[in-house]
């Protein structure tokens, strides 16, 4: 091993010397949505305005017939302030799994146990501090540790450990999946976190939650049929780890069919759009549902759909 890279001698700083660029007061509220819900009832009905009514029909569906509700993100959809979004979602059983990138459960976490996320990159870059945070390195290395010594998923592990410290489960998708008891996947990209190079954070014992929760969520991707799949902001890692577990699912003999498959992002991503909507809708029947945009305009906006697709306020 060189003895010019050792992350051993990396110097961690406090967060309280920390500058966020997000924090609790930014994130989304709940407003009240009869108003909306006649905005939107008035939307012409073609395009994206009909793509979103076909998104929330297909969810109202499933979730009558108990079929998979499956919302996978990366760490934007936390940061732009939609945490809480996703727990109501939790709660109402809009959804009944989430699945996240390494900076999903960063972000979460970071907001739920500090009440802040989102770092000044570039002035961390210059300094060498970007992502060097006492505080992330231990509670994440905690999860990872109960993780491995209990055979649990990272996700719960996570979700479990903001809730023993007392964090703020309303805004925390993780703590929220934990206590409703629905899976909560987490998938990292090693070596793309900031919590990677801690010397504290054991690879061996990330992979093994991180399997654990591989198998999480196929096992969820069996139940897939007339169920719906949303990938929203996560342009590589979730829509490689769902076409590798729905092609797994269907060789291991599950018949999965009559998929309503959404892509929410500000651009159209390429495997985001075919791993998650086009290949798997054409392969095995279904609907496809491109959503184009801000995560927290368009996001808020299913919400208001949603409403208005199950009689609103009336």
């Amino acid at each position: 091993m060189s003895t010019d890279f050792n992350r051993e001698k990396l110097i961690l700083k406090p967060l309280s010397e920390r500058a966020s660029r997000v924090d609790s007061s930014l994130l989304l509220r709940n407003p009240k949505n009869k108003d909306s819900v006649e905005f939107v009832r008035s939307l012409p009905d073609m395009l994206a305005v009909r793509d979103m009514r076909k998104l929330a029909r297909a969810i109202i569906k499933a979730k009558s017939t108990g079929a998979a509700r499956i919302f996978m993100y990366g760490g934007h959809v936390i940061k732009c302030g939609l945490g809480p979004l996703l727990v109501k979602w939790i709660k109402n059983g809009t959804i009944n799994c989430l699945a996240t990138n390494g900076a999903g459960t960063i972000h979460d976490m970071e907001m739920a146990l500090f009440g802040e996320t989102s770092e000044d990159v570039e002035a961390g870059i210059k300094d060498g501090s970007f992502g060097m945070w006492q505080e992330i390195g231990e509670v994440y290395s905690k999860a990872i540790n109960t993780a491995y010594s209990n055979n649990l998923g990272l996700g719960e592990a996570l979700g479990n450990e903001i809730l023993q410290r007392k964090g703020n489960t309303a805004i925390s998708p993780l703590a929220a999946a934990c206590e409703a008891g629905i899976p909560v996947t987490v998938h990292p990209a090693l070596g793309g976190d900031i919590i990677h190079p801690y010397p504290d954070v054991s690879w061996e014992k990330l992979a093994r939650a991180a399997e654990k929760d591989f198998d999480l969520l196929g096992e969820r991707i069996t139940q897939l049929t007339s169920g719906v799949v949303i990938n929203a902001g996560s342009a590589v890692i979730m829509p490689e780890v769902f076409l590798k577990l729905l092609t797994s699912a269907i060789n291991l003999g599950h018949d999965i069919s009559d998929i309503a498959a959404a892509s929410f992002d500000m651009i159209r991503q390429y495997r985001s759009l075919n791993n998650v909507v086009f290949r798997p809708t054409k392969a095995l029947g279904g609907e496809q549902m491109v959503l184009t945009g801000h995560h927290e305009l368009m996001l808020p906006l299913l919400d208001v759909f949603l409403e208005a697709e199950e009689g609103g306020n009336e």
